[in-house]
């Protein structure tokens, strides 16, 4: 190219001849503000100068801004550097050679590329000001601006708080919390497709708020307490917390208080604490919450109190129906405290002292006491002294945050009072106490006289004096009538002295209290009685009830009297049998009269519809509170049992407000319960269910309360040490060990000492050979109480057809055979032998009980031994039945007196009855024998030999049984007493 420059000038050069030409190089040229560009003037010919001109028409000097050089003959360059606005403009280049001269011109734009002259990245508002966000943009030419908020556009007219400036800056009105973020301005100009923009943050700043805790805080004033005074506040930025106060009254103004000896404060100053307060700390405290936004303060008020103190009281003596004896009590405290005074249960307050007689002082209603009061001094005055008034008088003072109590003694000297009961009731030989309280101060003597004759005398052996400190008692045993009348008790002291007259009187009999009615049922009848109308002067201690069947002998017991029962149950009667009662109370002197006698008629078996069994009567319910307080004796009597026997009650109780505790199960021969550890003064409700085979019996409920809870009173003086005491308890209980193992000898044959005997000695024990007849006999008898019950059970998993326990009247409501079993399956009952429990045993009643628990266990194997342990002589058995079913004919039961109980084993069972029989045995056992005793017998099927003896024949039933569905029929080849127990079949519902 340089070459074809060359040459083009070359022939310009020889075309022109002599004249010059002038370009530039390039003609024309944009720069931008701040950037730097040059320019060739490039001359043709012979030229001298080569000059350049400036817009202004000046000569172009080289300077720092703009720089001309000649780098030859031909050319000069002009350099604009850092070019300006002002740079603008048209800039010639002139070359001249002798008297010729030309020139050339170029044009230079200067244009300004987008800048942001003030954008800060950050800007910071208060929540609620008109903010003004900050963008100014310099261009050539001027730029287009757009605001985005979050990368969206933001379009002013969508939302009336935003608006765009004239100068382009966004401002928007009512500034809020949610508005902070990041925004964008963005500058275009348009004409050069030239863009940019500028990320601005902007943060709003939230006043701060305070949040008082607690607006008033109390403090007690010297007990060494601290108070705890708290704001919290909230704000952006997170403000800072600072409490002002006047420490100790030191300062005019509020200071700022900082943590020391006295003032403590938490990591971000929310919480005051003043230590040890007293009442000079009282007062107002603020709260200063700052940030960038501005602050706010609250205040907290500190009230200090004082806890009463009694600072001074007197005590006071006097003597009796002295005048106007004062007492003075003065206390201290902030707010002033109001003081009170009480003597004894009676309080001296406002309601009571209503007759005012100055605004403060109060008159009591009986107008013997006045308080008067002033400011922080009471006192209490009482206008005529009495003996009743000594005693210790109780002043308190007592303000909102706490009191203080002290006693005051007013000791009143005073003549003796003579206090007890005038007459006491006694009989002869039964000796008697005269009580002579007396009242006095200082202490009296006390002499007795009987007919101005002092006493004892010579001739009084049958009288003697005990004395305490308050009291004279003068006992008596009369040995006569003459020592019955009255009897002088005289006490002296310096300031008088008092007689009293005392009646000795002799005592009699109660009369007869009254039979008010009878509630008879099928073998007990409930009496109803009104007590006595006299009880000779001493308490009546028991009843004696009379009843018999018209024409035969009484029979009679005695009851216990218990307060506030009027009732008295008989058992052991006959059902639908007329009976006559009648009632006599017995106290110490002895038994009173009877009343007359009272008949009724017991009423008759419970026999459902259609000779089948159902569910027994709710029994009757007794309770009794025993003496611990917080322990309930409840006492029921058999109801009907439906036609089967009773297998057990069930017992619930729960507290008034609280659920049921857990289900208590009773065995039928049971007639109480006893709950202990109750909740003390708490109202209770029990409830007891009877429960034979057919179902259960309505519940019968009774309710009580517990007592109210004793307080201990420690009992001194008992002379024994705890070493004493424990020595005695290691003895009683070594004592008890050996007793132990000496009965488990001679019963059970185990113990310690039979392990001494077989290992040393070689023997066995006493009774070794008899062992296993007594082993024999477990599964029907085992004497506890010496009062034998055979029981004959079923698992509860039977058919309810068959029998589930052994009938505790077996002559009132036992069936005599039993319904056939559902299945050829089913296996035999076993029986078991239920001891009586020994608290429910009658004291003495053993030799009474033992016929009937024969009786009651002959009945048994009559009603309760099902079909289905037959023998050879039983009928066909049900179709489909295999080698090993039951039979359904039912044993034999040796019903003869004399005669122990019999049951036949079947002649025709199998190996294969065995598991059977084993099935049958009882799942829960209520006082049965031992499981290894019971699964004998039933193995054995139940049979115990009779006596060699020759049974005589049965005792007759007083009580026909009801009538057939049942099948009895005598065995032609048996002894007279063995019946055959035929199955029934029950209709179907």
């Amino acid at each position: 190219m340089l070459q074809t420059r060359d040459l083009i000038w070359t022939l310009l050069f020889i075309g022109c001849a002599a004249s010059i030409q002038v370009q530039i190089t390039p003609t024309q040229g944009e720069i931008s503000v701040g950037e730097s560009k040059f320019f060739l003037c490039e001359v043709v010919g012979d030229a001298t100068d080569i000059d350049w001109y400036a817009p202004s028409g000046e000569k172009i000097v080289s300077s720092q801004d703009v720089f001309v050089s000649r780098t030859d003959e031909s050319t000069s360059t002009l350099t604009i550097y850092h070019a300006t606005v002002d740079s603008s403009g048209n800039y010639k280049c002139v070359a001249k050679s002798a008297d010729k001269e030309a020139q050339a011109t170029v044009q230079v734009k200067i244009f300004q590329k987008i800048s942001f002259k003030n954008a800060p990245s950050l800007q910071e508002f208060n929540e609620g000001d008109n903010a003004d966000i900050v963008c100014d943009v310099v261009s050539s030419p001027p730029a287009t601006i757009f605001w985005k908020h979050k990368g969206a556009k933001i379009h002013v007219a969508k939302d009336v708080r935003f608006k765009i400036m004239e100068n382009a800056h966004l401002q928007i009105r009512g500034i809020k919390k949610t508005d902070e973020g990041m925004y964008t301005c963005e500058a275009r100009v348009m004409a050069r497709g030239e863009i940019d923009f500028r990320a601005i943050k902007v943060v709003i700043n939230v006043l701060p708020t305070i949040r008082i805790r607690q607006a008033e805080v109390n403090a007690t004033a010297d007990i060494g307490t601290s108070a705890m005074l708290a704001c919290d506040a909230d704000g952006f930025p997170e403000p800072t917390v600072t409490w002002l106060g006047r420490p100790l009254e030191r300062a005019c103004n509020n200071v700022v208080l900082e943590t020391d000896e006295k003032y403590s404060l938490n990591e971000d100053g929310s919480e005051l604490l003043i230590k040890d307060v007293t009442k000079v700390d009282e007062g107002d405290y603020t709260c200063m919450a700052k940030n960038k936004a501005g602050e706010k303060e609250e205040e907290v008020s500190l009230n200090v109190f004082v806890t009463p103190r009694i600072t001074y009281l007197n005590n006071q003596t006097a003597s009796e129906l002295q005048e106007h004896v004062t007492l003075t009590c003065e206390a201290s405290g902030e707010p002033t405290p109001a003081i009170t005074w009480s003597f004894g249960p009676r309080v001296f307050t406002e309601r009571e002292q209503a007759s005012w007689t100055r605004p403060d002082t109060y008159e009591s209603l009986d107008g013997n006491v006045v308080v008067r009061s002033d400011a922080r001094v009471s006192s209490l005055t009482l206008k005529y002294v009495q003996f009743s008034d000594a005693g210790q008088y109780l002043c308190t003072a007592r303000n909102p945050i706490g009191q203080d109590s002290k006693n005051m003694y007013l000791e009143v000297r005073y003549s003796p009072k003579i206090q007890g009961p005038v007459t006491v009731y006694t009989w002869e030989g039964n000796s008697a106490n005269i009580s002579c309280e007396v009242l006095a101060h200082p202490g009296a003597s006390v002499v007795w006289f009987r007919d101005g004759q002092q006493l004892p005398s010579a001739n009084t052996t049958n009288i003697k004096i005990y004395s305490t400190p308050t009291a004279s008692y003068l006992e008596i045993t009369p040995e006569s009538q003459n020592d019955f009348g009255s009897y002088n008790c005289t006490a002296t002291n310096v300031i008088g002295s008092e007689s009293k007259e005392f009646l000795m009187i002799q005592a009699e009999v109660p009369s007869a209290p009254t039979v008010e009615g009878v509630a008879p049922f099928s073998s007990t009848a409930m009496v109803n009685f009104e007590e006595p109308d006299s009880n000779g002067g001493v308490s009546v201690l028991r009843y004696k009830v009379d009843w018999r069947q018209p024409g035969q002998d009484w029979s009679s017991r005695e009851f216990e009297v218990e307060t506030g029962t009027n009732q008295i149950i008989l058992t052991g009667l006959k059902p639908e049998t007329a009976y006559e009662v009648k009632m006599a109370a017995v106290n110490g002197k002895g038994d009173g009269e009877s009343s007359p006698s009272t008949p009724f008629t017991t009423k008759p078996i419970h026999v459902p519809v259609m000779m089948c069994p159902g569910e027994p009567s709710a029994p009757k319910l007794e309770a009794k509170v025993q003496k611990k307080g917080n322990a309930l004796k409840v006492n029921w009597v058999k109801q009907d049992d439906g036609g089967t026997p009773i297998k057990h009650y069930l017992v619930r109780y729960k507290p008034h407000v609280s659920d049921w505790r857990p289900e208590i199960r009773v065995p039928h021969g049971s007639d109480h319960v006893l709950l202990q550890a109750l909740d003390w003064n708490t109202e209770y409700e029990v409830y007891v269910v009877a429960e034979n085979q057919q179902g259960k019996s309505k519940p019968a409920v009774v309710s009580f309360r517990t007592a109210m809870q004793p307080t201990a009173i420690p009992v001194g003086g008992s002379g024994l040490g705890t070493g004493a005491i424990v020595g005695i308890l290691m003895v009683v209980f070594l004592l008890l060990l050996v007793g132990v193992d000496v009965t488990c000898y001679f019963l059970n044959k185990c113990g310690l000492l039979m392990c001494i005997a077989v290992n040393f000695c070689g023997k066995t024990g006493p009774g070794a050979k008899g062992k296993d007849i007594e082993e024999g006999k477990a599964a029907f008898t085992k004497d506890e109480s010496k009062e034998p019950i055979v029981e004959v059970r079923t698992e509860e998993a039977n058919p309810p057809t068959q029998d589930g326990g052994a009938p505790t009247e077996p002559s009132e409501t036992t069936p005599l055979t039993e319904a056939e079993p559902t299945s050829p399956d089913t296996t035999s009952p076993v029986v078991n032998s239920l001891p009586t429990a020994a608290s429910n045993s009658t004291p003495g009643a053993s030799e009474r009980n033992t016929a009937a628990a024969v009786e009651s266990a002959k009945s048994a194997a009559e009603a309760s031994l099902p079909a289905s342990a037959g023998s050879k002589d039983s009928g066909p058995a049900p179709a489909g039945a295999t080698s090993s079913s039951t039979p359904d004919v039912g044993p034999l039961v040796d019903l003869s007196e004399g005669a122990s109980l019999t049951v036949a084993p079947p002649k025709a069972a199998t190996a294969a009855s065995e598991p059977d029989a084993k099935a049958a045995e009882p799942k829960e056992s209520t006082g049965s024998p031992s499981t290894a005793s019971t699964a004998q017998a039933e193995y054995d099927h139940l049979h115990v030999q009779p006596q060699p003896t020759t049974p005589p024949p049965p005792s007759p039933n007083p009580h026909p049984p009801p009538p057939p569905p049942c099948n009895l029929t005598p065995y032609a080849d048996r002894p007279a007493g063995m019946l055959r127990l035929s199955s029934i079949r029950l209709p179907s519902s």
